[in-house]
């Protein structure tokens, strides 16, 4: 049916293509494209010993617009699929531009010596998309991704109004190893060691009176530091956003023992993640929301060693008269976390813990995927991080090929003070040009991408909770 680009060839980029072979009256021609060509051939080697068919190979460096551009004009694919890193979401948007190519990421842009990422930067491109009448889907993975289509699946089916989101996103796998981390470490620890922020709009609510003071990594906790941690951009600060305030907390300083329904009662730690800044510009009445993410204690007293003696720094620091990035030499120590699939046992839970109001009475609904990492392993030789990212992806690229996402297709209209909005973005979240531009996940109709959950390998559950915590299931996309 159309011919798709994938740039990356990592543990969440082997999902990707393993997806697309099993869907292949959408994914009719597939190229896989990375630096390292190799990687690509051992996922391509992999597809075929599952009977899935060929995919084609090559060698791109996405950092150069000139090298993406001439790769795209190459196969004149229909869309490009990003799934290599973060600091390469740019270079491959400016080259889908030039050659009026649709593009899909799971990420949003993150500088590459700075631990800070906003969507900023991509929402500037949303008038240039218009203008070349192509549609750019960002943060197509869990979480951003999933996580944003819950939200507004939540919003279409169960509520008037939705006041507080809180994302939660456990890992209750073991790999077996005393420090290891499930997806690229530069980009897993860069995000857990900076500042945690939530928005609010509520003065009661910015109190979190439910949260309390972490114990675990504060133990080895020093005022002064042999180092500057300013790279990691740890200055607290309250900033006005869209009505409301982000509000900035120390690493890991506030969590909550949240039970996650299937796997358990878990520590899970306040952070800052993506996709709230934009769920915040389109979920109606929103006056909080936060994200949370469990860490264990052996995985906590590692990091902190580790930020401790320097290697979570993301500055250059000079080594035997060269310049290195500590934490990119913490990245070549560490297990790479395609190697921890076959090792890895247990379940993720990823869900949203959303309150609102319906028909002028206050309810609680929780929508949430279980995912086994053994199953994944089973299916695509992955765990299920990797898996959990790479499906929704595949899913996201099926439904702008699909013509049920993208071109021609309405969106969910914000009606947005976009004032704020960086140039270019100004009219992000209208839909002026017949579908194209830059959108996030929410801004979709969310109802085919969740019945493609259910399919492809992710099914979701939604639950209502009472004022006594009892739950009471609303649909099982499993049954």
């Amino acid at each position: 049916m159309a011919c798709v680009l994938q740039i990356g060839a990592g543990g969440v980029g082997g999902v990707v293509a393993h997806k697309m072979t099993q869907n292949r009256e959408v994914f009719s021609h597939i190229i896989l494209a990375s630096r390292t060509l190799d990687k690509c051939k051992v996922i391509a080697d992999s597809i075929k010993q599952k009977g899935l068919g060929e995919i084609e190979i090559d060698c791109v460096d996405a950092d150069s617009v000139e090298s993406m551009v001439a790769l795209i004009e190459k196969y004149k694919p229909k869309l490009v699929v990003n799934v290599a890193l973060p600091y390469q979401d740019l270079s491959i948007m400016e080259a889908c531009l030039r050659t009026k190519t649709h593009y899909l990421d799971t990420a949003n842009y993150e500088h590459p010596d700075s631990a800070h990422f906003e969507y900023k930067e991509q929402w500037a491109y949303d008038t240039r998309y218009k203008q070349a009448g192509i549609f750019g889907l960002l943060g197509s993975g869990f979480d951003p991704g999933v996580t944003n289509v819950f939200c507004a699946y939540a919003q279409k089916h169960y509520f008037d109004e939705i006041t507080s989101i809180d994302i939660l996103d456990c890992n209750a796998g073991d790999h077996g190893y005393a420090f290891a981390t499930n997806f690229n470490p530069e980009i897993n620890l860069r995000e857990v060691s900076s500042k945690a922020r939530f928005w609010v709009k509520d003065e009661n609510l910015a109190q979190n009176t439910d949260l309390k003071k972490d114990t675990i990594y504060r133990k080895f906790e020093r005022e002064e530091k042999h180092f500057s941690l300013e790279a990691n951009t740890q200055d607290l600060k309250n900033e006005d956003y869209f009505g409301g305030q982000w509000q900035d907390i120390a690493p890991l300083d506030l969590m909550k023992e949240w039970e996650y329904p299937e796997v358990g009662v878990k520590n899970s730690y306040l952070l800052y993640h993506e996709e709230l800044e934009s769920l915040v510009r389109n979920i109606k009445g929103l006056k909080r929301i936060r994200f949370f993410m469990t860490f264990g204690e052996s995985y906590l007293t590692h990091m902190k060693c580790l930020e401790n003696v320097g290697l979570l720094r993301v500055d250059e620091i000079e080594h035997n008269g060269q310049k290195i990035v500590p934490i990119q030499v913490l990245k070549t120590l560490l297990p790479d976390p395609a190697s921890l699939a076959p090792r890895t046992k247990g379940q993720t839970h990823i869900g949203c813990y959303i309150k609102g109001i319906k028909d002028g009475k206050e309810r609680t609904i929780y929508i949430y995927n279980v995912c086994q990492h053994e199953k994944c392993y089973e299916e695509v030789n992955a765990q299920g991080v990797s898996y959990t990212t790479g499906v929704p992806a595949m899913i996201g690229a099926k439904l702008i090929l699909e013509g049920k996402w993208g071109i021609g297709v309405a969106k969910i209209p914000n009606n947005a003070d976009n004032s704020d909005m960086p140039k270019g973005g100004e009219f992000q979240g209208i839909d002026s040009n017949n579908g194209s531009g830059v959108w996030n996940m929410e801004q979709n109709d969310p109802d085919c991408f969740m019945a493609e959950l259910n399919k492809q390998g992710l099914p979701y559950v939604v639950c209502e909770i009472d004022s006594k915590g009892e739950r009471k299931i609303l649909e099982d996309g499993r049954k």
